[in-house]
Protein backbone atom coordinates (compact mmCIF):
# COMPACT_ATOMS: atom_id res chain seq x y z
CA UNK A 1 0.00 0.00 0.00
CA UNK A 2 1.33 3.38 -1.06
CA UNK A 3 0.43 6.61 0.67
CA UNK A 4 -0.28 9.35 -1.85
CA UNK A 5 0.13 12.97 -0.83
CA UNK A 6 -1.29 15.50 -3.28
CA UNK A 7 0.48 18.87 -2.99
CA UNK A 8 1.18 22.03 -4.96
CA UNK A 9 4.86 22.68 -5.50
CA UNK A 10 4.35 26.21 -6.80
CA UNK A 11 1.64 27.38 -4.45
CA UNK A 12 1.71 31.07 -3.58
CA UNK A 13 0.12 30.44 -0.18
CA UNK A 14 2.56 30.26 2.73
CA UNK A 15 0.01 28.42 4.86
CA UNK A 16 -0.40 25.68 2.27
CA UNK A 17 3.36 25.28 1.91
CA UNK A 18 3.76 24.97 5.69
CA UNK A 19 1.01 22.36 5.92
CA UNK A 20 2.58 20.33 3.14
CA UNK A 21 5.97 20.45 4.83
CA UNK A 22 4.50 19.36 8.14
CA UNK A 23 2.80 16.34 6.58
CA UNK A 24 5.83 15.22 4.57
CA UNK A 25 8.23 15.78 7.47
CA UNK A 26 6.14 13.74 9.88
CA UNK A 27 5.74 10.89 7.38
CA UNK A 28 9.51 10.80 6.92
CA UNK A 29 10.03 10.78 10.69
CA UNK A 30 7.72 7.77 10.98
CA UNK A 31 9.53 6.11 8.04
CA UNK A 32 6.30 5.80 6.10
CA UNK A 33 6.70 5.30 2.37
CA UNK A 34 4.74 7.91 0.42
CA UNK A 35 4.46 9.28 -3.11
CA UNK A 36 4.20 13.07 -3.53
CA UNK A 37 1.91 13.97 -6.42
CA UNK A 38 2.12 17.56 -7.69
CA UNK A 39 -1.19 19.05 -8.82
CA UNK A 40 0.42 22.31 -10.01
CA UNK A 41 2.40 20.73 -12.81
CA UNK A 42 0.18 17.73 -13.57
CA UNK A 43 -3.43 18.27 -14.59
CA UNK A 44 -4.24 14.57 -14.26
CA UNK A 45 -3.20 14.63 -10.60
CA UNK A 46 -5.32 17.71 -10.02
CA UNK A 47 -8.42 16.16 -11.62
CA UNK A 48 -7.96 12.82 -9.84
CA UNK A 49 -7.64 14.53 -6.45
CA UNK A 50 -10.75 16.67 -6.98
CA UNK A 51 -12.81 13.70 -8.15
CA UNK A 52 -11.83 11.34 -5.33
CA UNK A 53 -12.11 13.64 -2.34
CA UNK A 54 -15.51 12.86 -0.74
CA UNK A 55 -18.17 15.52 -1.24
CA UNK A 56 -18.59 16.05 2.50
CA UNK A 57 -14.87 16.80 2.79
CA UNK A 58 -14.82 19.44 0.05
CA UNK A 59 -15.06 23.16 0.91
CA UNK A 60 -18.09 25.20 -0.04
CA UNK A 61 -16.58 26.18 -3.40
CA UNK A 62 -16.10 22.46 -4.24
CA UNK A 63 -12.34 22.71 -4.82
CA UNK A 64 -10.24 20.86 -2.20
CA UNK A 65 -6.88 22.41 -1.34
CA UNK A 66 -3.61 20.52 -0.81
CA UNK A 67 -2.35 18.62 1.01
CA UNK A 68 -4.81 15.74 0.49
CA UNK A 69 -3.79 12.26 1.65
CA UNK A 70 -4.84 8.90 0.17
CA UNK A 71 -3.98 5.26 0.81
CA UNK A 72 -3.98 3.94 -2.76
CA UNK A 73 -7.57 4.72 -3.81
CA UNK A 74 -8.92 5.21 -0.27
CA UNK A 75 -9.26 8.72 1.05
CA UNK A 76 -7.54 9.34 4.40
CA UNK A 77 -8.07 13.06 4.98
CA UNK A 78 -6.68 16.58 4.71
CA UNK A 79 -4.22 18.48 6.86
CA UNK A 80 -6.70 19.16 9.68
CA UNK A 81 -7.67 15.48 10.11
CA UNK A 82 -4.01 14.48 9.80
CA UNK A 83 -3.08 16.94 12.56
CA UNK A 84 -5.85 15.59 14.81
CA UNK A 85 -4.56 12.02 14.31
CA UNK A 86 -1.04 13.22 15.09
CA UNK A 87 -2.20 14.74 18.39
CA UNK A 88 -3.99 11.49 19.30
CA UNK A 89 -0.98 9.28 18.40
CA UNK A 90 -3.14 7.61 15.75
CA UNK A 91 -1.38 8.52 12.50
CA UNK A 92 -1.03 4.90 11.38
CA UNK A 93 -4.73 4.29 11.96
CA UNK A 94 -5.45 7.50 10.04
CA UNK A 95 -3.34 6.24 7.14
CA UNK A 96 -4.87 2.76 7.26
CA UNK A 97 -1.54 1.15 8.13
CA UNK A 98 -0.65 -1.27 10.98
CA UNK A 99 1.51 0.47 13.60
CA UNK A 100 5.05 -0.90 13.88
CA UNK A 101 5.68 -3.16 16.90
CA UNK A 102 6.91 -1.28 19.95
CA UNK A 103 5.69 2.09 18.72
CA UNK A 104 3.68 4.35 20.97
CA UNK A 105 0.64 3.96 18.78
CA UNK A 106 0.93 0.18 18.90
CA UNK A 107 1.05 0.25 22.70
CA UNK A 108 -1.95 2.56 22.83
CA UNK A 109 -3.87 0.26 20.50
CA UNK A 110 -2.97 -2.74 22.66
CA UNK A 111 -4.16 -0.98 25.80
CA UNK A 112 -7.42 -0.05 24.12
CA UNK A 113 -7.92 -3.64 22.98
CA UNK A 114 -7.28 -4.99 26.49
CA UNK A 115 -9.75 -2.54 28.01
CA UNK A 116 -12.45 -3.65 25.58
CA UNK A 117 -11.78 -7.39 25.40
CA UNK A 118 -9.58 -8.26 28.37
CA UNK A 119 -6.12 -9.88 28.22
CA UNK A 120 -5.56 -12.02 25.15
CA UNK A 121 -4.18 -15.01 27.13
CA UNK A 122 -7.15 -15.13 29.50
CA UNK A 123 -9.52 -14.86 26.59
CA UNK A 124 -7.80 -17.76 24.84
CA UNK A 125 -7.89 -19.93 27.96
CA UNK A 126 -11.55 -19.20 28.55
CA UNK A 127 -12.45 -20.10 24.98
CA UNK A 128 -10.49 -23.36 25.17
CA UNK A 129 -12.10 -24.22 28.52
CA UNK A 130 -15.59 -23.66 27.19
CA UNK A 131 -14.86 -25.75 24.11
CA UNK A 132 -13.44 -28.63 26.20
CA UNK A 133 -16.43 -28.57 28.54
CA UNK A 134 -18.76 -28.66 25.58
CA UNK A 135 -16.96 -31.66 24.08
CA UNK A 136 -16.96 -33.55 27.41
CA UNK A 137 -20.64 -32.90 28.06
CA UNK A 138 -21.46 -33.96 24.53
CA UNK A 139 -19.56 -37.24 25.05
CA UNK A 140 -21.33 -37.94 28.34
CA UNK A 141 -24.73 -37.29 26.79
CA UNK A 142 -23.94 -39.64 23.92
CA UNK A 143 -22.89 -42.41 26.35
CA UNK A 144 -26.06 -41.94 28.42
CA UNK A 145 -28.20 -42.20 25.30
CA UNK A 146 -26.43 -45.40 24.22
CA UNK A 147 -26.90 -47.00 27.66
CA UNK A 148 -30.58 -46.02 27.71
CA UNK A 149 -31.15 -47.50 24.27
CA UNK A 150 -29.42 -50.75 25.31
CA UNK A 151 -31.68 -51.06 28.38
CA UNK A 152 -34.79 -50.47 26.28
CA UNK A 153 -33.73 -53.19 23.83
CA UNK A 154 -33.17 -55.68 26.69
CA UNK A 155 -36.62 -54.96 28.13
CA UNK A 156 -38.24 -55.47 24.75
CA UNK A 157 -36.42 -58.77 24.34
CA UNK A 158 -37.67 -59.99 27.73
CA UNK A 159 -41.28 -59.09 26.90
CA UNK A 160 -41.18 -60.62 23.44
CA UNK A 161 -42.05 -64.33 23.65
CA UNK A 162 -40.89 -64.87 20.11
CA UNK A 163 -37.32 -64.21 21.23
CA UNK A 164 -37.44 -66.85 23.99
CA UNK A 165 -35.72 -70.16 23.17
CA UNK A 166 -38.28 -72.72 21.84
CA UNK A 167 -39.19 -75.68 24.04
CA UNK A 168 -37.78 -78.88 22.69
CA UNK A 169 -40.87 -81.09 22.45
CA UNK A 170 -38.96 -84.18 21.42
CA UNK A 171 -36.81 -84.12 24.54
CA UNK A 172 -39.86 -83.61 26.74
CA UNK A 173 -41.67 -86.55 25.09
CA UNK A 174 -38.67 -88.80 25.61
CA UNK A 175 -38.52 -87.89 29.29
CA UNK A 176 -42.23 -88.78 29.70
CA UNK A 177 -41.74 -92.15 28.01
CA UNK A 178 -38.73 -92.92 30.19
CA UNK A 179 -40.76 -92.19 33.32
CA UNK A 180 -43.60 -94.46 32.15
CA UNK A 181 -41.18 -97.26 31.43
CA UNK A 182 -39.68 -96.99 34.89
CA UNK A 183 -43.14 -97.08 36.39
CA UNK A 184 -43.95 -100.37 34.70
CA UNK A 185 -40.73 -101.94 35.87
CA UNK A 186 -41.38 -100.96 39.44
CA UNK A 187 -44.90 -102.58 39.57
CA UNK A 188 -45.08 -105.87 41.67
CA UNK A 189 -45.49 -109.17 39.82
CA UNK A 190 -48.79 -111.01 40.62
CA UNK A 191 -48.93 -114.68 41.85
CA UNK A 192 -50.62 -115.82 38.65
CA UNK A 193 -47.82 -114.39 36.57
CA UNK A 194 -45.26 -116.14 38.81
CA UNK A 195 -47.09 -119.53 38.55
CA UNK A 196 -47.45 -119.32 34.78
CA UNK A 197 -43.89 -120.36 34.02
CA UNK A 198 -44.13 -123.29 36.47
CA UNK A 199 -47.28 -124.62 34.79
CA UNK A 200 -45.60 -124.46 31.44
CA UNK A 201 -42.60 -126.43 32.71
CA UNK A 202 -44.90 -129.13 34.22
CA UNK A 203 -46.70 -129.59 30.93
CA UNK A 204 -43.45 -130.07 29.11
CA UNK A 205 -42.37 -132.82 31.56
CA UNK A 206 -45.69 -134.76 31.20
CA UNK A 207 -45.29 -134.84 27.49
Amino acid sequence: MVIKVFLASSSGSTAIKKKQQDVLGFLEALKVDYAPLDIACNEDNRMWMRENVPVEKKPTNGIPLPPQIFNEESYCGDYETFFDAKEDNAVFAFLGLPPPPGSKEAKEAEKAFILENGPVENGTVEIETVESETVESGTDDAEDEENLEAEEVEEENLDDDSLKPPVKQEEAQEEVEDEEAKGEDDQPVSEEEEEAPEVTEQEEEDE
